[in-house]
């Protein structure tokens, strides 16, 4: 005899999962873009809180040259993870037992970190330590140049910057001098303007999603789905201290801007054994920003043919993702899932203009110059997780996870390589439409390289950890 598991007896464990499983993920995913809200039965909306706090931290790199990329354990960088919070709405409802209509809110994407204390990520206030790092000695008391200070050093710049702007010709020797001397000077100078600021970024995004699902097949076991996605996205980026070589001083503000995309998927369904399953397919999202960029050192580093404040436009795209949902009754009171979700970030950039020219007119970097941000790989998340219903209103459950991340060595504003989780979560029953879930989870972070887009090697974060907890008010008429 087949067995059979009524829905309505694993209703209170089902929706417990989707507390305990919120993500923070590879690059920069945040909420897991879940769409399950979408496939409970009747009417149903939910409210969803989650607060993301992360310890990551390492240590710099003492080799500050530029252009010499082996990585020296440094100083300690202290705690460079920002707490972070974001809400999750959802709303559906049933028109008849073909046509279902829902809404759901997100904030798909973000980033939020800042180095404080005296690693090389906050720029500090002495030139002549500065400018003796970043030139490996070159400049400094037992300089090979003579050059014993950075005040000798812009002296010297400024004299031969004069005989130019008089129509002079310099020695090769004076040139040689010049072009040594003159980046050096000007990096120093951006660290000592910005002294005391931290390295920081901060990215936030928002998702409306707009569903129409269709029944089909003899017992309306299939279903086919999808709709428009609105997503907005802003970011503001500084990068601050001698471990950003020339771009130290680079301010960015990307202002809000909203573009749009498409969801689409399809799902199955066996409510006597309580089984679903969802694969879902999100777009790409092309975003065309206003952006403001300040890049100090910029118009020594391009002799003069950059400025060092512009606005602009930068083209930033959002990467698509798959999501796949599966659930199934083990028995009258016990439910199991999985959730695995693929990102493709190694097709991800953010390329600012004025950063990428600078990168350019350096001649080192390809006629593609630098991105701020990019990543190796591609992500792909794991989840496994049962629930029981413990008393008629009360259910708990646990998951386990794996997040792949996105490379290693990784973006020294995110430098984490996936992690593993557990999670639990309950909820319970206040009526018979209304019910309060509550969840957490405890991730261990890969251990990971912090790594500038020239190649060079920042910092290394290893033993890192965080948590997650989150709240959820539904309400669920059938």
């Amino acid at each position: 005899m087949r067995t059979t598991f009524h829905l309505k007896t694993l209703a209170v464990a089902i929706a417990t999962l989707s507390v305990a499983s919120m993500t923070n993920a590879a690059g920069l995913d945040r909420s897991g873009q879940d769409v399950t809200a979408f496939f409970q039965d009747g009417t149903y909306a939910e409210a969803v809180y989650t607060y993301i706090d992360a310890d990551v931290s390492g240590y710099d790199s003492a080799n500050d040259v530029p252009t010499n990329n082996t990585y020296v354990r440094g100083e300690k960088t202290g705690d460079i993870a920002e707490s972070y919070d974001f809400f999750r709405y959802g709303v559906k409802a049933d028109i008849n037992d073909t046509f279902s209509v829902g809404i759901l809110y997100d904030e798909p994407f973000g980033a939020s970190a800042e180095y404080t204390g005296d690693s090389n990520f906050v720029a500090q206030n002495d030139r002549d330590a500065t400018i003796t790092a970043i030139s490996g000695g070159a400049i400094g008391p037992n300089s090979p140049l003579g050059v014993n200070s950075f005040a000798q050093a812009q002296g010297t710049v400024n004299a031969l910057q004069g005989i130019l702007a008089n129509g002079g010709t310099l020695t090769p020797q004076q040139q040689g001098a010049l072009t040594a001397l003159a980046p050096a000077v000007a990096i120093t100078q951006a660290e000592f303007d910005t002294a005391g600021d931290n390295t920081k970024v901060e990215l936030r995004s928002e998702s409306v999603t707009a569903l129409l699902g269709m029944k089909f097949g003899q017992n309306k076991n299939f279903q086919v789905y999808g709709g428009p996605v609105a997503q907005r996205i802003q970011a503001d980026t500084a990068l601050r201290g001698t471990a950003y070589g020339p771009a130290t001083g680079y301010t960015s503000h990307m202002g809000p801007d909203t573009d749009y995309g498409y969801i689409a998927g399809i799902a199955y369904s066996k409510p006597e054994i309580a089984l679903k399953a969802a694969l879902t397919y999100r777009s790409e999202i092309d975003h065309d920003a206003k952006t403001f960029e300040s890049y100090p050192a910029a118009p020594i580093l391009s002799a003069g043919a950059l400025p060092a404040n512009q606005s602009g436009t930068i083209e930033v795209t959002t990467p698509k993702s798959v999501n796949f949902d599966f659930q199934t009754g083990i028995n009258p009171t016990t439910l199991a899932t999985a959730k695995v979700r693929w990102v493709p970030w190694s097709d991800f950039v953010l390329t600012p203009p004025l950063y990428n020219a600078v990168s350019k007119s350096s001649g080192r970097y390809g006629d593609d110059g630098l991105n701020l941000v990019e990543y190796d790989d591609d992500q792909w998340q794991v989840e496994l997780g049962l629930a029981k219903r413990v008393a008629p209103a009360l259910a708990i459950s646990g998951t386990v996870g794996w997040d792949s991340g996105a490379g290693d060595p990784t973006t020294s504003l995110g430098p984490v390589e996936g992690y593993y989780s557990v999670g639990l979560g309950a909820k319970y029953n206040v009526t018979e439409n209304w019910a309060v879930s509550a969840g957490g989870k405890y991730l261990w972070f890969g251990d990971a390289k912090g790594q500038l887009p020239t190649g060079k090697l920042v910092g290394d974060f290893q033993d890192n950890d965080g948590y997650i907890a989150g709240l959820k008010l539904s309400y669920q008429a059938k």
